[in-house]
């Protein structure tokens, strides 16, 4: 058992890029495995990769494709909303999860997305994205 708040590293749920067109599009993969930190209580005898974290993990790869656009590059990506996003399949170990977005829109410092996770060609969940690029805290 854990009795620490998960690190970054822990968090970062995105294991490499493998499409990318900066400011458009970016694909991005995650093994799913048995020992990931939010397995332990989520369910312990019945593990499914909570719903949020692939929202998270696609939140990810949206960053990846929006700050890697030149007018983007050091800016801070902070998710601002949600929307229309449904869960269509459970993720289980031994799943890998494929994280599709595309930017439907990215100017002004703010980008909008269309995400969808799927296993094997199955939608896991799918919604929009929003988010606002900020500059990073001086402080960091």
């Amino acid at each position: 058992s854990t009795d620490h708040p998960p690190s970054l590293s822990e968090i970062l749920l995105v294991d490499r890029i493998i499409e990318l067109e900066p400011g458009k599009r970016a694909v991005g993969l995650k093994n799913v495995t048995t020992n990931e930190w939010f397995f332990e209580g989520h369910f312990p005898d019945n593990p499914i990769m909570p719903g949020v974290l692939i929202i998270e993990a696609l939140a990810q790869t949206a960053a990846v494709a929006a700050l890697s656009a030149d007018e983007f590059k050091g800016k801070l990506g902070l998710f601002a909303g949600i929307d229309g996003v449904r869960f269509r399949r459970q993720v289980v170990p031994g799943d890998q999860l494929r994280l599709e977005v595309e930017m439907d829109r990215l100017r002004r410092g703010i980008g909008r997305a269309s995400a969808k996770a799927t296993v094997e060609g199955e939608t896991a969940a799918e919604g929009r994205l929003t988010f606002a690029l900020v500059d990073p805290p001086t402080d960091m």
